[in-house]
């Protein structure tokens, strides 16, 4: 860490901290590691987090529907692995479930049906056993539940 480093005022803080969370949406967490990295004393993250969740900057809820469903259409990521992650940055598990929330059900097999057939076309693998045991790690490592993953690897190599 540098000696040098600035030092902020409260009210400048609060302007970088907007910026921040007005680019993307923000956890609590990923404010307070901001925080700590400009070495504000806890009376100002304080005063600062809570400035950020009155004018709307700072949304728990908002933050973890939208880490959903960009983890899910963009990575394609399974239930567990956007759970984990979102327990990574202390999301709460109330609001962990609504931010899951975001993910329809017909969607989420989908998603889950088009990676195994993808993932399945590059295996070269001719023991179908070997084969259904590459392609379930894969779609597990993704956060897929191991119930629908095991029924999508059965349907799709006999």
């Amino acid at each position: 860490m540098k000696h040098d480093q600035k030092s902020y005022t409260v009210e400048e803080a609060l302007q970088k901290l907007m910026q921040f969370c007005a680019y993307q949406d923000r956890s609590q967490k990923e404010v307070e590691d901001k925080l700590d990295a400009m070495r504000m004393i806890p009376q100002a993250k304080e005063k600062i987090i809570s400035c950020l969740m009155q004018e709307n900057f700072l949304n728990e809820e908002r933050f973890a529907r939208s880490f959903v469903r960009g983890k899910f259409r963009i990575k394609k990521w399974g239930r567990i692995k956007i759970k984990q992650e979102l327990k990574k940055k202390e999301i709460s598990t109330p609001i962990i479930k609504l931010g899951l929330a975001e993910i329809k059900e017909t969607d989420y097999r989908k998603t889950l049906y088009d990676l195994a057939e993808k993932k399945e076309e590059k295996i070269n693998e001719s023991n179908s056993f070997k084969k259904k045991t590459k392609l379930a790690d894969h779609l597990l490592r993704k956060g897929y539940e191991a119930n629908l993953v095991f029924e999508c690897v059965n349907e799709i190599i006999d």
